[in-house]
């Protein structure tokens, strides 16, 4: 069986992971400004910027509205480590009246970080409002929302548009808005006080020659470091003042950010930095998520933080000019060394903002750009301090930060192996340290005297001297003189093999022990044991009551749901109950992660000639004791093994892959006075060797153990086989062998030359390995055995391929040798280069007691007597796996895209395969060129396997090219690592046996309306195209109004009811058309080491092999010997098609592009389409779109190809540029040759329904009735029977067909029937399969000089006809659609309630001198005014004024299409899309200042309030409760009339016309009256009325002004 690995293997893989790596990773982030709308202010011009770190990206401004419409793309690429990615902050503001000259007004912002982003499902935000708010004025609440979408896309990732809910959805802003899961929608503003106290242990800075150097010039040795501390969050920067020349600064300040809470920004950044005239650096940084120091449950709190002492890492304290591990003092990477301690706190207050004292406390300003770099006018809060004396601040240890206790750590080296021989040959010494305490570096600092500490002391004096080196010098004790050993004896390696050293510690085991004093902050520590403990037993193993219980018992409200969940678990349930339970794990070790400990973590150095090799760091958590079990750290009193690292950039790549050393170790960290036990988990049996002989010596830790017990052992290890290992050489292959290592014992397999999948089967034997400790412990823990798998070269050094752990099983010499534990089971182990998988490893290892009568009771060695291998004895008899006689068929198809070997193409090749030493070989392609298929499609041989299949060997095929004088050439090779899939199962008698009626009628659907049935109102198909169908079936792409929605949908799911866009590749949604062809992927050079395997992968690929294996047992069943009885020759593969050449028609159609990369400096793109297959290569070049990243195409192109030479189809967008070549924008790629003979029929996929003509039109050659009887005729099946009442039998199903649909004669048509039977076609037994419906595939473009970066989608299918075929009818006209010419006609007759906004100077009336003013969103520069109402007095206006708007408009997609020039330097057009909205709005003119501004409305056309009847009715309400008032839409209407509100009221009338309406009725702008009248009478003294002929020539009273002049 494949067996599965106990946790403490998984322990021991996790501690020689190199460190992740913070070189750079690829990422974009992409951001879509839709709109924005209910921005605060009067009559803008908006735009929006966006901006991430110091990259800024504009919208166009839009003028004269607060709602405005930008749909504009924006992406920014990173190059930089996750981490730094992941807290970059992302800004939305709007600003005012941005231009070239003025920076404009920030109307308000909003602010998340990436990591926010990516922590989303499918790393986005789709369709969701960002609030808007202004950080400077925090009373004002909410000021506009921008409607958006944020993607944050890594390498591999594939963007998915998620379905989008209605419109009207999406207009519900506030359940929409741009937020996490769980935080509430209502955010408030709150301040956050970070107050820093004081820090400690500082590493000594410039302590050698630039020391000597400023104290001459100086003429005194200060402190030569001088610190601050900065502290980032949400794009806002604080610092402290510097402290000058001091190691232990005191600052007792405290610095207020003001931000929104729940923050959208995770983590706040604090550093310890030296100030320096030329360039500030890092001392230390460390990382507050606030997560982890809130919670938002019922009993929950705002994020709060000590006072707490907070530990800095980086790089190691020794000073250098140069640091080469400055990175790491920035907080990327793990820290190699304690650097310093921080004491901090952290409160939130969330601020009453109605409080008219609110801003008073804080003072925010802009900060220029710091020396270090970083962002520039980062916003900056001012540090508040507070002086020394302050009782709050100038805090006592015993008071906040815990008291004070002395802390013990013991550390004893059982083993020191597997040290690298690069370190060379001088003697070694371990050091270990807790802080700096038992550093060598720091000197030593004797402490206060216990008296002191007792009383409690002065609190600065008293903290101050907390942190301080030690060394092997005497320290004071209260009990006795007790010296801390932070050191082992150095002692010379000796040699173990070619690559590693071993430390010769036999009996004598060294031991460490230090004294440190630390903040007793234990119960946190013993807490997060607790939950960690917890969580330690969720972990790979099934959900059992105690556990539940135990969960439920340390966590309340995680108990009560894993209590729900363990009632729930049945059969059906389970996975998604483990799914749960993984979340729990998640959580709980979330929480176990303690922000607050004071306990720094210890480090193990190796040292070499006073050099630091290599470390390990261990949490001191981990170690720490505690009476309770439960609370006692995971590897306290236990041996540990450890191994031991490169620091920093050293331990990426090849060299951190090899273990520097690796260190059976003891550690045990508790108080002092705890001490007694700390011996107790050590191996029993040894004596202790104190430092100090006489009297108190009892209470001293030893300074080494020597063991007097040991137990002798013989170790077996089963190497069988490996697979999938790296590709170490240049050909593709490797040469592996395998080191095992096992104590200070190591021994090699042999080397098998040329393969990734070696089989070894080779028994090693390790006599005589010495064990100390007891029986019992060796049995129940023994150590682990490492092994290692190597490349041999026949020149240099063997190279590192791969790691894997085991733990061997035991037996004593008083057990009994046999089931259920022995002999062992084989079992795969997963092996490890780096941080990436390199292949499995199957092997059995047993550890076996020498008894007193030595090797005589040791079971005896059992292997095949048929084998001679000389001295290599093979894996024996019991454990080897059981073998069964199979027999492998493979198909061999063709070689696809082979590339250049060595230069010279390839002409001649072959495929050999090979399994389990046994094979065959392909016949020789005589011409590669001509045709790339091979002559005999079926070869077959057989083989002995093992029964398990989890244990069949690797498949491995090659692919040759024979030249001339008889050479050979390898040009790649592809490993099959399972060969499950390829067993021939024979067919469930059973399964789709049965005779339903699989009905389909076209019967017109009837929907509910309050209980009575209401006919579905008829739709004019002549209105219908294909883009109509399109439509209908995506709802991710328009904005369709529910009512135009609910029409399409009608249409298309009773008319078409098939799915027909698939939001990824074609192929992904069928299994790579691999129904019966497969394509292997041919892999030639050494693989990459990048972190993203698969990346590399690509590069490597040389080409495919194309053929199929089947594999089964023989002698072969009766059942099985008569499908293979119609052509022996062909065995398993019947009824396959023949692999010559031929010819096709293929036929593409390209829909549309989305989300494009922008290419061009303006943010754009001018995109045009590229098809090449074969050598035919079309350039759409001429028919560019301008200024495009969401381009519609709507075309199709018909080539010719000729299968197999013209297989694969390359679909590119480029970008036009007048001047140079264009550029790539992205590609994608699609095997045309797998689709074609593709059982799913993937030729020309099925529309729903048959029709003969109009835009739904039948495309195929071929009629269904002939599809069906060609599908029947292939599977050998009994039919196409048709019968009547609309039946057709095939096979034993009958499927019922529509009835009513005839032609012209009245007959009723079998094409319905047919293609009802072909879309239930996977219902037919043996044969059956879904079948390619009607479609559009969504397919990722990739840019090779990005690998695995989308550069956008493009949405396209392929048609293809075989030329021995009927020839198809015409390409479907899928063009985009042309928008439709309309002229919209408004008249303001009236105002009514206008504000005033002029006084009189003589009268100190209140006036205005009202005009309103209106044009279509997006052409501002047609906007129309009425002339002017002089001296309102009341806020009445009387107008009868005419606004004429010709438009064009895109039905489908309610958009009003523009194609203007977007600069006078623009080359050509560039179309935009925008909502048909009428801003009306109303102004107040005046002669020598600029026109006031009174109130405005924006309309949308589609659907808008209807009108008051009078001015009475018409109220605000109108527009703020929009769900309450009837909606209309002026293309449904036509023509409305009504009082719309505007700050004031409007009397308004629209009419909307078609061109040609308009043509034949036309009409003047300005005064409205008919243009064919000439005669307006006015009559003055009638006051406010008048009579003038109306457009029909009728005479009419009308409202006009009070003075009025012919015009």
């Amino acid at each position: 069986m494949e067996g599965e690995h106990s946790p403490t293997e998984d322990d021991a893989k996790l501690q020689v992971k190199t460190p992740v790596r913070t070189t750079s990773i690829c990422g974009i982030v992409s951001v879509t400004i839709v709109e924005a709308r209910q921005l605060v202010g009067l009559n803008m011009d908006p735009v929006v910027c966006v901006e991430i770190g110091d990259d800024k990206k504009y919208t166009q401004m839009k003028e004269s509205t607060n709602c405005p419409y930008y749909n504009e793309y924006f992406v920014f690429d990173f190059h930089v480590p996750s981490d730094v990615m992941f807290d970059k902050i992302l800004k939305l503001s709007v600003i005012h009246s941005k231009n070239l000259l003025r920076s404009g007004t920030l109307v308000g912002s909003f602010k998340l970080d990436i990591g926010t982003v990516y922590s989303q499902p499918e790393h986005q935000f789709f369709h969701k409002w960002a609030l808007l708010s202004d950080p400077d004025d925090i009373t004002a609440g909410c000021k506009g929302y921008i409607k958006c979408d944020i993607a944050v896309v890594g390498k591999g990732d594939n963007i998915k548009t998620p379905h989008k809910a209605t419109e009207t959805d999406e207009d519900d802003i506030e359940g929409n808005l741009l937020l996490p899961e769980g935080v509430p929608a209502e955010r408030q503003w709150a301040r956050y006080y970070v107050k820093i106290y004081r820090a400690e242990g500082l590493p000594k800075m410039n302590t050698s020659i630039m020391a000597n150097v400023k104290k001459a010039f100086i003429g005194e040795n200060k402190d030569l470091v001088d610190p601050y501390v900065q502290i980032l969050f949400a794009g806002q920067r604080g610092k402290t003042s510097i402290q000058k020349s001091s190691y232990e600064p005191i600052w007792n300040e405290q610095i207020v950010f003001t931000e929104m809470f729940p923050p959208l920004c995770k983590r706040m950044k604090v550093q310890i930095r030296d100030s320096d005239k030329v360039n500030d650096v890092a001392l230390g940084t460390h990382f507050i998520d606030l997560r982890k120091i809130a919670n938002d449950g019922d009993k929950g709190f705002l994020p709060t933080l000590g006072p707490a002492w907070v530990n800095m890492y980086g790089s190691t304290r020794s000073y250098t000019i140069m640091d080469e591990h400055q990175d790491l003092n920035e907080g990327l990477g793990e820290g190699v060394s304690f650097r310093a301690r921080l004491l901090v706190s952290l409160c939130v207050e969330i601020l009453d903002t109605s409080s008219p004292e609110v801003m008073s406390s804080t003072e925010v300003k802009e900060m220029s750009r710091d020396n270090d770099g970083s962002a520039a006018k980062s916003l900056t809060t001012q540090a508040h301090r507070t002086g020394p004396a302050s009782a709050e601040n100038n805090l006592s240890s015993v008071s906040a930060t815990g008291k004070v206790e002395e802390f013990f750590l013991f550390g004893a080296f059982l083993e020191a192996t597997m040290i690298d021989r690069k370190i060379g040959d001088k003697p070694i010494c371990f050091e270990v340290t807790i802080g700096n305490y038992g550093s060598e570096i720091d000197g030593v600092t004797k402490l206060k005297s216990s008296s002191g500490k007792k009383s409690g002391g002065d609190g600065d004096e008293e903290e101050t001297e907390l942190i301080h080196g030690s060394s092997d010098e005497e320290e004071g004790d209260d009990d006795n003189d007790l010296v801390s050993v932070s050191t082992t004896p150095p002692m010379k390696p000796v040699i173990t093999d070619r690559n590693y050293f071993h430390l010769p510690y036999f009996d004598r085991k060294p031991c460490i022990y230090i004294k440190s004093w630390w903040q007793d902050q234990r119960r946190r520590l013993y807490n997060a044991n607790l939950i960690d403990n917890i969580a330690d037993k969720l972990v790979g193993q099934s959900i059992t009551v105690t556990q539940l219980k135990c969960v439920r018992m340390a966590l309340e409200n995680l108990g009560q749901q894993a209590k729900t969940i363990r009632t729930q678990v049945k059969k059906n349930t389970v996975r998604d109950k483990i799914k749960l339970v993984q979340n729990f794990l998640h959580k709980l070790r979330f929480l176990a992660d303690e922000p607050q400990h004071s306990i720094p973590d210890i480090y193990i150095w190796m040292m070499s000639n006073n050099k630091r090799i290599a470390y390990a760091r261990v949490p001191s958590k981990d170690i720490l004791y505690s009476g309770v079990d439960e609370e006692t750290g995971k590897d306290c009193g236990k041996v540990k093994t450890i191994f031991l690292k490169l620091p920093g950039k050293k331990g990426f790549g090849a060299a951190g892959w090899t273990v520097q050393a690796k260190t059976e170790i003891y550690l045990w960290l508790g108080l002092n006075r705890q001490r007694k036990d700390f011996l107790s988990g050590l191996p029993n049996g040894f004596e202790e060797n104190k430092m100090l002989k006489g009297p108190g010596s009892q209470s001293a830790p030893p300074i080494s153990l020597t063991y007097m017990m040991k137990q002798i052992f013989q170790l077996r290890v089963h190497m069988y086989q490996a697979r999938s290992l790296f590709a170490a050489d240049s050909s593709g292959l490797s040469d592996p062998f395998a080191r095992v290592f096992f104590s200070t014992h190591s021994q090699v397999t042999e080397v098998l030359n040329e393969t990734l999948c070696p089989t070894w089967d080779q028994l090693m034997v390790f006599d005589n390995v010495e064990l100390f400790g007891e029986v019992g412990e060796l049995r129940d823990d023994p150590p682990i055995i490492v092994i290692e798998i190597y490349d041999q070269d026949t020149v240099g050094k063997a190279e590192f391929m791969g790691r894997t752990f085991a733990k061997p099983i035991t037996k004593m010499a008083d057990e009994h040798y046999g089931p259920p534990r022995f002999p062992p089971q084989l079992e795969y182990y997963q092996i490890y280069r780096g941080n990436c998988t390199a292949g499995e490893m199957l092997a059995a290892f047993e550890l076996l007691q020498i008894g007193p009568h030595g090797k005589a009771d040791l079971p005896p060695i059992d292997g095949p007597t048929d084998m001679d291998r000389g001295p290599i004895l093979p894996v024996p008899l019991g454990i080897r796996p059981v073998l069964s006689k199979y027999r492998i068929e493979v198909l061999f198809w063709g070689l696809r895209d082979l590339k250049r070997v060595n230069l010279a193409a390839v002409d001649r090749p072959r495929v050999d395969i090979e399994c389990a030493g046994k094979g065959v070989q392909s016949s020789l392609i005589q011409n590669y060129k001509k045709n790339p298929n091979f002559g005999t499609l079926v070869k077959m041989f057989e083989v002995d396997l093992p029964e398990n299949e989890l244990l069949h060997p690797p498949l491995n095929i090659r692919v040759v090219d024979c030249r001339a004088f008889g050479r050979y050439t390898l040009v790649g090779n592809h490993a099959v690592t399972t060969l499950r899939k390829f067993i021939y199962r024979a067919a469930d008698k059973e399964a789709n046996n049965w005779n339903t009626q699989g009905t389909n009628t076209w019967k017109k659907k009837k929907r509910k309306k309050g209980g009575d049935e209401v006919e579905e109102e008829e739709f004019d198909e002549s209105m219908l195209d294909w883009w109509s169908k399109y439509f209908a079936s995506i709802e991710t792409l328009m904005e369709v109004r529910p009512s135009v929605k609910m029409a399409l949908l009608f249409f298309y799911f009773f008319c078409t009811d098939c799915k027909l866009v698939y939001p990824k590749e074609l192929e992904k949604e069928f299994d790579n058309f691999e129904d019966w062809l497969h394509t292997f992927n041919l892999f030639r050079g050494k693989a990459g080491d990048d972190d993203d395997q698969n990346m590399a992968d690509e590069d490597r690929i040389i080409g495919k092999f194309k053929g199929s294996l089947c594999m089964y047992k023989v002698p072969v069943s009766d059942e099985m010997q008569r499908e293979m009885g119609f052509d022996s020759n062909m065995g398993m593969f019947q009824n396959i098609p023949t692999n010559d050449p031929i010819n096709v028609v293929v036929r593409v159609y390209i829909i549309r592009a989305t989300d494009l990369h922008p290419a061009d400096i303006n943010g754009k793109a001018d995109p045009y389409i590229a098809i090449k297959l074969g050598k035919s290569d079309i350039k759409d070049k001429e028919n560019y779109l301008s200024k495009q990243l969401n381009p519609i195409f709507g075309k199709s192109f018909d080539m010719e190809a000729t299968f197999p030479m013209d297989s694969t189809l390359t679909v590119s967008v480029y970008d036009w540029d007048l001047v140079g070549t264009d550029d790539l924008i992205g590609e994608t790629k699609l095997d045309l040759e797998n689709r074609y003979y593709s059982k799913h029929r993937a030729i020309c996929g099925l529309p729903s329904k048959y029709a003969v003509h109009g835009y739904n039109v039948w495309r195929d050659p071929l009629k269904p009735t002939q599809i069906l009887a060609k599908l029947c005729k292939e599977g050998k099946l009994d039919g196409p029977h048709y019968g009547p009442g609309g039946r057709v039998k095939v096979a034993n199903r009958i499927f019922m067909g529509p009835t009513e649909i005839e032609d012209e004669n009245g007959t009723v048509w079998n094409e319905h029937l047919a293609l009802t039977a072909l879309k239930h076609w996977e219902d037919i037994p043996r044969v059956g399969c879904k079948l390619i419906p009607e479609h559009v595939e969504t397919r990722p473009l990739l840019n090779p000089d990005k690998p695995g970066i989308e550069q956008g989608r493009i949405e396209m299918w392929v048609d293809m006809f075989p030329k021995d075929m009927p020839a198809p009818g015409p390409a479907i006209d899928i063009a985009p659609r042309k928008p439709k010419k309309f002229e919209l006609r408004v008249i303001i007759w009236n105002t009514d309630e206008v504000i005033l906004e002029d006084d009189d100077i003589f009268t100190g009336e209140k006036s205005s001198d009202i005009f309103v003013r209106g044009w279509l969103k997006g052409q501002q520069e047609d906007k129309q005014d009425t002339d002017v109402h002089y001296h309102s007095l009341t806020g009445e206006g009387l107008f009868n004024w005419r606004f004429i708007y010709p438009f064009d408009y895109l039905q489908a997609e309610e958009k009003i299409v523009i194609s203007k020039k977007e600069s006078m330097f623009a080359w050509d057009e560039t179309e935009y899309k925008i909502p048909a909205r009428l801003n009306l709005q109303v102004w107040d003119a005046d002669h020598f200042s600029a026109d006031d501004f009174l109130g405005a409305i924006e309309l949308d056309l589609n659907r808008f309030p209807r009108g008051a009847k009078t001015a009475k009715q018409c109220s605000i309400n109108m527009v703020l409760n929009e769900q309450d008032i009837p909606m209309v839409s002026i293309f449904k209407q036509r023509r409305i009339k009504g009082w719309w509100p505007f700050l004031g009221k409007v009397e308004a009338e629209l009419q909307l016309m078609t061109a040609e309406e308009a043509e034949k009725n036309p009409v003047g702008e300005g005064q409205h009256r008919s243009p064919t009248t000439k005669l307006t009478i006015t009559v003055s003294n009638v006051g406010a009325n008048s009579m003038y002929f109306n457009e029909e020539g009728a005479l009419e009273w009308g409202r006009d002004r009070s003075m009025s002049f012919l015009r």
